[in-house]
């Protein structure tokens, strides 16, 4: 059976770490930098009925005030009861809904000669994701810091020809499942199969770890890529959206 959506969010927590760590009831807190979403939001990993909802939500826009960062909310299936209205009446607003997908990885992985695997992104790697239009200076801040951050195993992939890095991607393998991150491909050398051959690499890594199953996350709004993966044959298993307040200046971020 395919991993269930607890089963997925505890691997994607492993997946992208983040410094700062705590809980208020059901919900996880997670703070580094203000980049990447999953490392800088709060989200709950149990639907059940919560009567403090509200004294919860008003503890936890306290505390990253107190971290001097905006304060983000994932929803997902795990949210419990009246979350959303609660903070739409709190003034926050939906951004960025992502899809969760996910794959047997015997189904997707293959080796290639071209693919090189490092424990750490190097400056190849942080320059050809620099070429994705997402990327920015925090969230680049926390990809080269995430590497010393991770408990389970890691890799970077960079496929290369003739030495030119010509696409990368990361990959976490949490157990049995094992996330990709960061696909980018230079602009000069896309339209030649190479995400897909990224993905299939990474997915290979991730194998060889004793991963049974990939996942990944795709801004909804982005056609290209889950296009990509629906050819690779990865399928949707939920999806998630992070309610920010305009006034703290989050609404212009992406944040996967």
């Amino acid at each position: 059976m395919p991993p269930d959506v607890l089963s997925l969010e505890r691997a994607t927590l492993t997946a992208v770490p983040a410094p700062r760590n705590g809980f208020d009831g059901p919900f996880v807190l997670r703070a580094f930098v203000g980049g990447t979403g999953r490392a800088n939001a709060a989200s709950s990993l149990d639907p059940a009925p919560d009567a403090a909802l509200p004294e919860r939500v008003a503890r936890i826009e306290a505390r990253y005030a107190a971290l001097g960062l905006p304060v983000r909310f994932r929803s997902t299936p795990l949210d419990p009861p009246g979350l959303v209205e609660l903070l739409a009446s709190r003034g926050y607003v939906a951004k960025d809904e992502t899809a969760v997908l996910v794959a047997p990885i015997g189904t997707i992985a293959v080796p290639d000669a071209a693919a090189e695997s490092r424990s750490a992104p190097d400056a190849d790697w942080m320059a050809v994701t620099a070429t994705a239009e997402h990327q920015g200076p925090r969230r680049r801040e926390e990809k080269q810091g995430t590497a010393p951050l991770l408990t389970v195993p890691g890799a970077w992939i960079t496929l290369r020809e003739n030495g030119a890095a010509m696409a990368v991607a990361s990959v976490v393998a949490a157990g049995p499942l094992a996330g990709y991150f960061d696909l980018a491909v230079r602009p000069e050398f896309r339209r030649r199969g190479l995400a897909a051959r990224a993905v299939r690499a990474a997915a290979d890594w991730a194998r060889g770890q004793g991963a049974e199953w990939l996942f990944c996350q795709v801004a909804a709004a982005n056609i290209a890529s889950l296009a990509l993966n629906a050819g690779l044959g990865m399928r949707e298993a939920y999806r998630y959206t992070y309610w920010v307040r305009p006034q703290d200046g989050t609404a212009p971020l992406k944040f996967g």
